[in-house]
């Protein structure tokens, strides 16, 4: 278990962090969430003993997590943190990459961990390929297989899939996640992506002004948001006086009701239109099948 107990962090001065609290279980899924400059990176960084508490305690199990002060070498056998800036060798292979912290005694069995992960991160076929000559995304993907090369007992991912393709990001987040499930490896992600939340996370934190703003499963925060920030993490959404925090599939176009708007704007998003209406000066957003002409008076419900 990762026990996070009234940590705080300032930097330059500035309170990054405020009196955090928060416990993870073994082989439990936290996303963290919140605006830029919310502090989502310096948690990781501090999780992984990158930088010196100024209040507070981590610890993984029965082991405080200690910052540069107490340790020469950053970092923990049982603990791998992959950040946004990819510490690779860029003049070797991928799989030589991959393979770098694995035992040569058995080489053979290093082989087949190589293929397994190069399978996972959907890497088979540039194997032999030097890091150098691989783009921003496969290289991501490089950095995550060596990092789950040795099985973590926990995995501290910033913006894990921010480089890479949508078309490939799908099928990655799936089975990445997957296989961490499977080796019940405590996995911790922040992002700005709900993406890496909704389908894969077990629990999500919410940071906010230096504080924890919510901390619950994405479900229930999906289904209650208690503000905009985090409504606005889901998805489009209404803040209206009369009726409070609504997602936009949550409204409809009827015949006739009370709720009476114009219709300003219709995006096309594929498998429907989003609708951008004016009502009684409040701007509002309502999917919808089809385009709707601009200026058309129509009537909405909840």
């Amino acid at each position: 278990m990762l026990q996070v107990k009234n940590i705080s962090f300032s930097y330059n001065k500035q309170t990054v962090l405020d009196s955090i609290s928060f416990s993870v279980n073994a082989g439990e899924h936290v996303s963290i969430i919140g605006e830029s400059g919310s502090g989502k990176s310096t948690l990781l960084k501090l999780l992984y003993g990158a930088y010196d508490l100024n209040e507070g305690q981590i610890f993984w199990k029965n082991q405080e997590i200690l910052g540069p002060k107490h340790n020469l070498v950053v970092g923990h056998e049982f603990m791998k943190y992959v950040a946004q800036e990819f510490d690779l060798m860029p003049f070797i292979s991928v799989s030589e990459n991959v393979g770098a912290f694995l035992s040569n005694f058995y080489p053979e069995e290093k082989q087949a961990r190589i293929k397994e992960l190069l399978e996972v991160v959907e890497l088979t076929d540039d194997a032999k390929t030097k890091v150098k000559n691989l783009s921003g995304g496969q290289k991501q993907r490089v950095a995550l297989a060596r990092a789950i090369a040795k099985q973590p007992e926990i995995l501290l991912l910033d913006e894990p899939f921010s480089h890479i393709d949508n078309f490939k990001k799908q099928s990655l987040r799936r089975n990445l996640f997957k296989y961490l499930k499977e080796k019940n490896i405590t996995c911790m992600v922040a992002t700005h992506d709900k993406d890496d939340v909704l389908s894969f996370s077990d629990r999500m934190i919410v940071l906010h002004e230096a504080k924890i703003m919510a901390n619950g499963s994405p479900k229930d925060l999906y289904e209650n948001p208690q503000n905009k920030l985090i409504a606005s993490f889901f998805g489009e959404f209404n803040n209206l006086k009369s009726h409070g925090i609504l997602y936009a599939h949550q409204l409809k176009l009827v015949d006739t009701s009370n709720l009476k708007a114009t219709v300003k704007t219709s995006y096309y998003k594929g498998s429907y239109y989003l609708i951008e209406a004016d009502l009684n000066g409040e701007i509002v957003f309502f999917e919808h099948p089809n385009q709707i002409e601009n200026g058309l008076q129509i009537h909405l419900a909840i």
